[in-house]
């Protein structure tokens, strides 16, 4: 017998991938991705990566925190979860986003460097494009809100659309 949840590859497909932002206080724990790397170089960002297979999401969420930045976060939370259309007819990214407390000093890694920022100076960096919408929306909520359900695409011009329900 085949396995009914076998995709139907006729259909759009999706890279999971999460998105964590930790805060200390006042601080956010971002990283400033290497000048080599292929996506979003020496800009800022949240902690995250891809879901592997046979992972849980949430389990994804902790595991790309501890390989990035050496912290384990206890307390993690869903904070939005983001279709992104990447402009491929059979292939977008389902991001979800999480947020959680957490304490300790961070390690660099070989994505880049780990620092805490203080929410207040993050406005002066040179952040992946859809940071300065999603972090202030994820830092306004509250553990036990409903999760924010985004939709990112780009238009023509190839400029970032970002869309919340």
């Amino acid at each position: 017998m085949s396995n009914p949840q076998s995709p139907n590859k006729s259909r759009y497909q999706f890279i999971p991938r999460v998105l964590v932002f930790l805060t200390r206080g006042d601080e956010v724990l971002l990283i400033k991705r290497r000048a080599d790397r292929p996506v979003f170089p020496n800009q800022y960002n949240g902690v995250g990566g891809h879901v592997e297979k046979g992972e849980s999401v949430l389990a994804a969420a902790r595991r790309e925190v501890e390989e990035e930045s050496g912290i384990t976060p206890t307390d993690l939370w869903l904070c939005a979860v983001v279709v992104i259309d990447t402009g491929d007819a059979d292939l977008g990214i389902v991001m979800w986003v999480f947020r959680g407390e957490a304490e300790g000093e961070p390690r660099h890694s070989s994505e880049g460097e780990i620092s805490w920022m203080p929410v207040g100076r993050i406005g002066q960096l040179d952040l992946v494009e859809d940071i300065p919408t999603l972090l202030p929306k994820v830092l306004a909520m509250k553990k036990g809100d409903a999760p924010l359900w985004g939709f990112y695409e780009y238009d023509d011009a190839g400029i970032l659309k970002i869309k919340f329900d």
